[in-house]
């Protein structure tokens, strides 16, 4: 009945073309109006699941009660001195805090006042007590350098040190750390090198475990506008804006990079658009270079060229009705209704032209193609059609919104190559083919084949089976982060950060009732050799308090004069700095004469130093002190701050930070690092199922990676079981014999199993993105091999000489030059959905061209 319905919409298009033209213009230009004022795409990778699994309620859960972490963007300051560092950091957060634009919220997770002041409290006892011992060592340089922060002030500092060492208080190599280290930055800063100085640095115990950090985070959430194809872009350009305006950059020693989920995604989509032009030409000149191979004709590409444009409007519209809105992986429906698209237009055009061979007029010839090929084109989409539907049930919503497009596709796609392509070609009237349009050439792979159908059909099987065996090896890579380009500087940035196993973006979440329930949970997974730290809110009230505050207390006894001095010495003059700078390199020469060790040599240096700053010009000064002043304004605020901690409890925390971890209802957040490369997937995989066994609600980026790859790979096993179960029923409804239906579908699952196979021996894994290859192989798959199985039962022979080989073998040339075309993207996980269509393809044109006719055997009499 349908195909009879297909072939009076070819004889409305024969016989009334320009009313059927007049009227796909008319709905074209409304699905045009429909689509511009309706078009939205989110780029939401979190909506492609389905919400209502359990991992995807528990991370909802976290986001609910703690929604400051999703979305966010981290800003990594790197600076080439503590001081710098830290210095770049308050000045950046506190402008883009002030950007209320660009941003919902920023803090700082490892810095500011709570830290400043309580710092010292989060090391051991041991390294307390070696912190605040080289601050009372220092005593001596820390007075003049606090009463008087200013070039003379340093020059004083190492008077007064220098002092000492005349009165032999002191030996000269006790301050040798120090002179070097400022004759290094001076003699550099001098010959117009970068030159960088840090008192952290300076003060720092020799030998510590813990150094003065030269890295700071900010951790921001951007507005979003999920409209656009970079949804941070915004907030990622006003953040190098502002560090542009604060001079934040290489040439003063500092590195701001931005990371995290958003700039990652952005930065993804702008990989993805990178040589989008060029791949799209590729694309188009590869189709129009084999429709012009499989047709001969320029009027006839044109036409079929025009009905895929026409029918693509159609379906982007109804998609957009059906859906609201597409997804990443729903507007792949782009290619594949031009892949499917295609094959109807060359299957009618080739038959066509067969026709015209024959003697046929136009119109004629198209009635008779739609007598031959109704039934084999009604059937190939209805089973296309049922093939992407058998998703709809899944949780991959990503692809179950594509499976619904792409049904929609197919019948417009049907409806326009027998409605449209024929009135444009009436109009047309592309001249008789001047050739035979089957393979002449053929005809002794035809008598091979029947020849040695056995062994061919041995040599398939044992492929499959061979397949079948490989089929443990298929790696499916699980990580996300394995898709993006590799020199973004937003990737680069994470690589960098996931080096340190405290700062890596793989860390596990869970959600507990209270406080006190997460802290027995810290406990718990703590102990886990697979966990390298658990937090919780109790992790930010320092340990052993009391003896620590003792020591910070006695500290701050002996410093607090030092450092907060009750008469601060007026600014010098610059006059007062080179004079200053030339009394104390006499000093220093004078010591430099007592010995020839290495402190000796580094005091005449410095001598050196401080001679050439007493005797230059003022810029020169100027020069040091950005270099020596600057950078101690920011360490002795640090020293003041630590020497202030006082006792820290729950109760006390800011809320700034206890908000980040006791939500307002009163559930409180755990979070848990990974030991060991967390970009391993092996090492994700064990720190998840460790973490997940004490805490089976755990969500974060591990848990969702892992259970999406498992969601994904189910939602294909599920759909494709019910894929091959609706089409098997299409099939024997309309073949009526279980041989035939067997006949369609085995050469499908056979180029699936040997794609399978292939990829084992290229090494490909399998990944969120080239997954998308097997339905695409499905469809067009089915396609074929329907045509070939109908024409045989038809009583058709010598199958490769025939007018439809020449179709099928043009149609998988244009539907693989084109997706092929994917493989030149610059976006890896694009990349390589290119090379596995382009090997399914492969496969696929083999099963239809080889397989199946050893298959299907002898011609056998047409069925009544």
């Amino acid at each position: 009945m349908i195909a009879r319905a297909l072939q009076q919409l070819v004889a409305l298009g024969v016989r009334r073309p320009f009313a059927v033209l007049a009227a796909c213009l008319a709905l074209v230009a409304g699905a045009t109006l429909f689509a511009a004022s309706h078009f939205a795409m989110t780029t939401d990778t979190a909506a492609l699941i389905s919400p209502e699994i359990e991992w995807r309620k528990n991370e909802k859960a976290v986001e609910t009660a703690f929604p400051q972490l999703r979305d966010v963007l981290l800003v990594v300051v790197d600076g080439k001195t503590p001081e710098l560092a830290e210095a770049a950091t308050v000045k950046l957060s506190a402008a883009l805090a002030v950007d209320a634009a660009h941003f919902r919220s920023v803090q700082r997770p490892d810095g500011g006042a709570f830290f400043d002041r309580e710092g010292l409290l989060f090391g051991s006892p041991a390294e307390v007590r070696a912190s605040t011992k080289a601050l009372i060592d220092a005593q001596p340089l820390l007075g003049p350098l606090a009463s008087d922060p200013s070039l003379r002030g340093v020059a004083n500092a190492f008077a007064t040190m220098l002092t000492g060492v005349e009165r032999g208080d002191i030996p000269l190599s006790r301050i040798d750390r120090p002179m070097r280290a400022m004759a290094d930055a001076l003699d550099a800063s001098a010959q117009g090198k970068p030159a960088y100085f840090s008192w952290q640095d300076l003060f720092a115990e020799p030998g510590a475990s813990t150094a003065p950090p030269r890295r700071r985070l900010i951790l921001a959430q951007p507005k979003l506008d999920y409209g656009a194809l970079q949804p941070g872009e915004d907030a990622v350009a006003a953040i190098a804006a502002q560090a542009k305006t604060l001079g934040l950059d290489a040439a003063h020693g500092i590195t701001v990079r931005t990371t995290g989920e958003v700039p990652l995604a952005d930065e993804e989509f702008a990989t993805l658009e990178e040589n989008i032009g060029f791949v799209g030409l590729v694309m188009a000149a590869a189709m129009l270079v084999t429709l012009w191979f499989a047709t001969r004709s320029a009027k006839i590409v044109a036409a079929i060229v025009g009905t895929i444009v026409a029918g693509l409007v159609l379906t982007t519209a109804l998609g957009l009705a059906a859906v609201g809105a597409l997804n990443l992986i729903s507007v792949a429906f782009i290619p594949l209704f031009v892949g499917l698209g295609v094959d109807f237009g060359i299957q009618i055009a080739v038959r066509f032209n067969a026709e015209r061979l024959d003697g046929a007029e136009t119109g004629e010839a198209f009635e008779r193609a739609a007598v031959a090929l109704g039934a084999p084109l009604a059937l190939a989409a209805g089973a296309v059609f049922l093939g992407f539907g058998a998703f709809l049930p899944t949780d991959y919503i990503g692809i179950a919104e594509l499976g619904i497009i792409a049904g929609l596709g197919m019948i417009v796609a049907l409806v326009a190559s027998v409605t449209v392509l024929p009135a444009m070609l009436m109009l047309l009237k592309p001249g008789a083919p001047r050739r035979e349009v089957g393979f002449s050439e053929a005809a002794p792979l035809d008598r091979w084949l029947g020849t040695h159908r056995k062994a061919v059909l041995w040599a398939f099987g044992l492929s499959m089976a061979g397949s079948i065996a490989l089929l443990p090896l298929v790696q499916f890579d699980f990580n996300p982060l394995h898709l993006r380009a590799k020199d973004g500087p937003a990737m680069i940035a994470l690589m960098d950060l996931m080096r340190d196993p405290l700062r890596t973006p793989n860390t596990i979440n869970v959600l507990t009732a209270n406080p006190e329930a997460a802290r027995v949970l810290t406990a718990k997974l703590s102990a886990l050799p697979e966990v390298a730290e658990a937090v919780s809110v109790d992790s930010f009230v320092p340990a052993d308090q009391d003896a620590k505050l003792a020591v910070v207390q006695d500290a701050a006894l002996l410093l607090d004069a030092t450092v907060n001095p009750f008469d601060l010495t007026p600014p010098p003059s610059d006059a007062a700095n080179g004079a200053a700078f030339a009394r104390v390199a006499e000093k220093l020469r004078a010591a430099a004469a007592q010995g020839t060790d290495p402190a000796a040599r580094s005091a005449l240096r410095l001598a050196v130093a401080f001679d050439r700053l007493a005797k230059f010009a003022p810029a020169e000064r100027d020069k040091a002190t950005l270099l020596l002043v600057t950078p101690l304004g920011t360490m002795l605020d640090q020293i003041r701050s630590a020497l202030q901690a006082e006792a820290v409890t729950r109760e006390t925390l800011p809320p700034e930070i206890a908000g980040n971890w006791v939500a307002k209802d009163g559930r409180a957040l755990v979070q848990v690092f990974p030991k060991g490369d967390s970009n391993d997937n092996v090492v994700l995989r064990r720190f998840t199922k460790a973490v997940r066994v004490v805490a089976p609600t755990a969500s974060g980026l591990p848990v969702a990676t892992q259970e999406a790859a498992g969601t994904v790979a189910w939602a294909f096993v599920e759909a494709g079981i019910l894929a091959l179960a609706l089409v098997s029923g299409l099939l024997f409804l309309v073949l009526r014999d279980a041989k035939e239906v067997a006949f369609t579908l085995a050469p499908v699952v056979l180029s699936g199993f040997l794609t399978l196979g292939s990829c084992v021996l290229i090494g490909q894994p399998i990944n969120f993105a080239n997954i998308i290859a097997f339905p695409l192989l499905f469809g067009v798959g089915v396609a074929f091999h329907i045509y070939f199985v109908m024409a045989w039962r038809a009583g058709a022979t010598d199958l490769l000489q025939s007018s439809l080989a020449r179709a099928v073998l043009f149609s998988a040339l244009a539907t693989g030059s084109a997706f092929g075309s994917l493989w030149l993207s610059q976006h890896p996980g694009t990349a390589s959905m290119g090379k596995i269509l382009m090997i399914s393809l492969a496969w696929t044109l083999v099963c239809a061209l080889i397989f199946e006719p050893a298959l299907l055997g002898p011609p056998r009499a047409k069925k009544a």
